[in-house]
């Protein structure tokens, strides 16, 4: 598979050309178009009971959508549902990447989407307790909502990142997520909630915006009856 960005990277849309016979893995509701002759097939990955956790522990689709592409070859557009940026993560099988809710857009034969516990931290703080966990050799496409940033970290090298902000991050990469303020009131008076702090070596992805702060803005401007 071979990837092809335009409209980066505010409203980017990837070009997924496919070899012949080639399938390929897209969130439910990504496709934008495909060349003719591409056959779709929408089910459960890994089984009802999988695709059950990552509907209802992972905050993703029940279905996964899979294309495959014609004898002569083929090619499907996809976009996320929020206007943001795209990116591949080239995976070589040694480790796997954690994607929040949302983040995952599709991905290459010879990867496998599971759900994994991301603590209770990330569970109470709305961002759910669970993650879509990527392993295998391929490249998975993750999206964001606004622009996305990439953070290398060396051994021993931390960070800290607001939880709606993250995107995904390498296994590689040691974990937690704790309030940042202490008590409820400094928490509201601050703005800020749960983070995750980050301790290298390995790679996160961030975004530039946060979904949950849209839909706070959004529910603030409904009309009330």
């Amino acid at each position: 598979m071979q990837v092809q960005m335009r409209h980066q990277p505010s409203f980017t849309v990837a070009r997924l050309a496919l070899a012949p016979q080639e399938p390929v893995q897209v969130e439910a509701g990504g496709m934008v178009a495909t060349s003719y002759g591409v056959h779709l097939q929408s089910q459960s990955q890994g089984g009802l009971m999988k695709g059950l956790g990552r509907a209802v522990l992972g905050g993703e689709s029940l279905f996964v959508s899979t294309f495959t592409a014609p004898p002569n070859g083929g090619w499907v557009d996809v976009a996320p549902g929020l206007p943001g940026d795209v990116r591949i993560v080239e995976m070589d099988g040694r480790a796997g990447w954690c994607v929040t809710n949302g983040s995952w857009l599709a991905n290459s034969h010879g990867i496998t989407l599971d759900t994994k516990w991301g603590g209770f931290g990330n569970l109470f703080g709305g961002e759910g307790g669970f993650l879509s966990h990527a392993t295998g050799q391929g490249q998975l496409v993750v999206a964001c909502y606004g622009a996305m940033d990439l953070v290398t970290l060396q051994q021993g090298e931390m960070i800290t990142v607001d939880a709606g902000h993250v995107v995904a991050y390498a296994d590689t990469v040691q974990h937690q997520t704790r309030r940042i303020s202490s008590g409820m009131v400094q928490s509201l008076k601050s703005g800020e909630g749960l983070v995750f702090d980050f301790a290298g070596p390995g790679q996160v992805l961030t975004q530039t915006r946060d979904p949950s702060a849209l839909l706070a803005w959004l529910v603030a401007r409904m009309p009330s009856r």
